[in-house]
């Protein structure tokens, strides 16, 4: 695997809201934040770009609404903001993907030279998911260290419902064999970013 000098590593939401487990339900995956941790780090001790993105709900009964605490990013993702070597950017949005946000990431990365991206973060099925899927139909590299995200269960139409690990799975079935992404693993990327 090779991961480029400049490639960068989006953030997807990583914010205190989905602490609520109340809200949001089961989740899988407990090892993402020390994944989500231990990416981060080695993208700042390498020189890489960081993207950090926010969503701001527009939803008032959502813990990810703007000037609630839990629009806040966790404070693992917080301390680590404007520490690394590379370039930097925060994205806010109130959709699914990070490319219709504010500033433009698009724009941002086409402007940085970057063609690879490694998306991690939450949820693995909503944000993460369409950010990469719209990143590989745009035309980057795109890398989801699925061990490097997690969702919640869920229910869909027909009374139909799905565990988190079922949803996190179909999302990585439907990256990787449609051709979106390659979903591999965090220690495949540290290794190859190291």
């Amino acid at each position: 695997m090779e991961i480029a000098k400049n490639a960068a590593l989006v953030v997807v939401d990583v914010q205190k809201g989905f602490e609520e487990s109340g809200f949001w339900g089961p989740r899988n995956n407990p090892g993402a934040d020390d994944n989500i941790a231990g990416l981060i780090g080695v993208w700042q001790e390498t020189g890489r770009p960081v993207v950090f993105v926010r969503h701001d709900s527009v939803n008032p009964a959502s813990p990810l609404r703007p000037g609630y605490e839990g629009n806040d990013f966790k404070e693992y993702v917080e301390a680590r903001r404007g520490r690394g070597a590379g370039k930097e950017l925060l994205v806010t949005k109130t959709v699914n993907s990070a490319f219709y946000g504010t500033p433009d990431l698009g724009a941002w990365l086409e402007a940085e030279g970057i063609s690879q991206l490694v998306v991690i973060g939450i949820q693995t099925n909503m944000c993460v998911e369409t950010t990469a899927r719209m990143g590989g139909n745009l035309g980057y590299d795109v890398l989801v260290p699925l061990d490097a995200t997690h969702t919640f269960d869920l229910e869909g139409p027909f009374g139909w419902r799905r565990d988190a690990d079922e949803l996190a799975q179909t999302s990585a079935v439907s990256l990787h064999g449609g051709g979106f992404a390659r979903v591999v693993t965090t220690k495949e990327v540290m290794a190859a970013a190291a």
